[in-house]
């Protein structure tokens, strides 16, 4: 019995050690997952600084029948013809023709060409040169209707800033703190307005009436635009993050999966815990001048940790939900967990928390399972010498 015990013992010992120094097999194998999992976290860390970095700068997608984009610049080149505009982009340049409407949510949108249809805008700064035979609807920090620029229909728009050089063929709403009249301006039509009106107002031909109450009425029309398209962005981003989750870490992401599934109170508490506490640790971080830069860097990781917990949650979620329907498909549980997180977040008060709850099993289970695995790590044999006591 002793004699099978030592020779086991000197075997196993002898698979950990060559005896004249050079890499024990064992060890080896350890310090490869060790490189295997630090590739794969790099790999991941690289993939969500791209999608953070180019998140503004996504590429419109451009196609015959019109032009739809989510980020960077959206841009209708001149000679150029699109039947519409949908884009929430940094930056929305029509130079070309647009037969039909331009609905955007960007930072700057330009109309140097021609649409045919109605401009709807929500932007830092709207300035039309070209013709719209419809409709303007906009709001925005500065709004400018050029000289060489014309509205066929009505010009709705409320805004910090609105300077009128342009043509106004249909009636006028204004809503703005200074609303600038120039003398090349013309508005056909009746001018309602509420703010500070300066210049000629002898451009307008039909009456001129102030409004208090004016500029309400802008938001309504324009919401639909800017949630389902913040909509679409964020589901896009989520989505690509998800597809590298799933592609570099399938078995860590379902056993994110499983906790939320097994434990969802304990994983719940956990996320509540760590978006509680960790901000307080950064601050306190943060009041040394040398703890400065760490909790910079500490905040980005934060922010980053708390993306992925969103992602996971959702998928997580969608992952129990088709379990209960007998699919095992993480593929699938990822879009129906994105897709459906995308929804809930147009439900008013509901949706909202809803979301909220499952961000915090995804924050808390995605922490269970760190921290499982580090305690797997460290838990696992170390190497002894020959003449050492039992391994086991």
């Amino acid at each position: 019995m002793s004699t099978a015990t030592t020779t086991t013992s000197e075997s196993d010992a002898s698979k950990r050690s060559t005896g004249d120094g050079s890499e024990r097999p064992a060890d080896g194998a350890s310090k490869k997952r060790t490189s295997d999992t630090l590739t794969r976290v790099a790999v991941f860390v690289l993939i969500a600084a791209l999608i953070l970095g180019t998140a503004p700068g996504l590429a419109a997608a451009q196609s015959i029948g019109g032009s739809d984009g989510i980020g960077g610049t959206v841009t209708v080149e001149e000679g150029e013809t699109v039947d519409s505009v949908e884009a929430f982009a940094g930056n929305v340049i029509v130079d070309g023709t647009v037969t039909g409407d331009v609905s955007s949510v960007a930072g700057n949108v330009y109309v140097n060409g021609e649409v045919g249809g109605d401009v709807s805008s929500v932007s830092g700064n709207l300035e039309i040169d070209g013709t719209v035979a419809g409709d303007v609807n906009a709001a925005g920090g500065n709004v400018i209707l050029g000289e060489d620029g014309t509205v066929e229909g009505e010009f709705q728009v409320g805004a910090g800033t609105v300077v009128v050089d342009g043509t106004v063929n249909g009636d006028a709403a204004i809503a703005a703190d200074t609303i600038e009249l120039g003398e090349t301006a013309a508005i056909a039509g009746d001018l309602e307005y509420n703010g500070s009106l300066e210049g000629d107002t002898g451009i307008v031909a039909g009456e001129i009436s102030q409004d208090s109450s004016l500029g309400v009425g802008f938001e309504p029309a324009l919401e639909p635009i800017v949630s389902w398209l913040f909509a679409l962005y964020t589901l896009t981003l989520n989505l690509l993050l998800g597809a590298a989750l799933l592609a570099l870490f399938p078995r860590f992401s379902d056993d994110v999966a499983e906790r939320v599934a097994t434990a969802p109170v304990r994983a719940g508490l956990v996320g509540l815990l760590l978006l509680v506490g960790i901000p307080i640790a950064l601050v306190a971080i943060a009041i040394t001048i040398i703890g400065i830069p760490l909790s910079i860097v500490g905040g980005f990781l934060f922010a980053l940790f708390v993306w992925v917990g969103v992602v996971y949650g959702r998928f997580a979620v969608a992952a129990w939900f088709l379990s209960l329907l007998g699919v095992g498909n993480r593929w699938l549980a990822l879009v129906v967990g994105m897709v459906g997180g995308a929804i809930l977040t147009q439900v008013p008060i509901v949706g909202g928390l809803a979301n909220f709850l499952i961000f915090l099993l995804g924050l808390g289970a995605l922490s269970m399972a760190l921290y499982g695995q580090r305690r797997q790590s460290d838990e696992s044999p170390t190497p002894t010498s020959r003449e050492g006591p039992a391994a086991d």
